[in-house]
């Protein structure tokens, strides 16, 4: 009894430890956080394809930015690491001049 239970927790700590920085399956449209764990290293704008801003609300409490990386692999950033919110304001600036410029 004692094995399995020891078994069932280390599967646990085993699946938290990998997920850090990682999003949740998205199925069709979430009313919950999709970030489980945010990663706050550095990471290169140029291995960036891109990233996924969601404002706080009624579906998750706090600020999500979610990057794609050219690999395909989505990671969760941590929206107050200095970094991360450069690259915010950046693509922000771009989308604001894109859609100042006439067509």
């Amino acid at each position: 009894m004692n094995g399995k239970l020891i078994a069932v927790l280390a599967l646990f700590l085993i699946s938290a430890a990998v997920s850090q920085g990682r999003t949740l399956a998205r199925m069709g449209t979430e009313l919950r956080c999709q970030c489980i764990a945010t990663h706050s290293g550095f990471i290169s704008p140029k291995t960036i394809q891109d990233v996924k801003l969601t404002q706080s609300g009624p579906h998750c409490k706090n600020v999500e930015v979610i990057a794609t990386l050219k690999t395909g692999k989505e990671v969760c950033l941590e929206p107050t690491a200095p970094w991360v919110q450069l690259i915010v304001k950046a693509i922000m600036a771009r989308a604001q001049k894109n859609s100042d410029s006439p067509l």
